[in-house]
């Protein structure tokens, strides 16, 4: 998948599966502050991501995920390990 069509999917599953407002959700948004990820929709997400990438992140990695970009470029990193 290229950057471009990962960013299309986390969209459309944050917006129809957390029910994020999609006006939220831009590269730069930070995930907690400015879409209001909590804890609970982490795990959530998480499971998605392995459902859908077959990638499995861990707790350590979250940490340094900071923007929906840096979620993005994540799993392009890591969806062909």
């Amino acid at each position: 998948m290229t950057l471009k069509e990962i960013e299309a999917t986390v969209k459309q599953f944050l917006v129809e599966e957390l029910e994020i407002d999609e006006e939220k959700i831009t590269l730069e948004a930070r995930l907690k502050e400015d879409m209001g990820i909590d804890s609970l929709d982490l795990v959530d997400i998480v499971v998605i991501v392995d459902k859908i990438f077959g990638i499995r992140i861990k707790a350590e990695d979250m940490k340094g995920i900071v923007t929906l970009n840096d979620f993005c470029n994540y799993i392009a990193e890591h969806q062909n390990q």
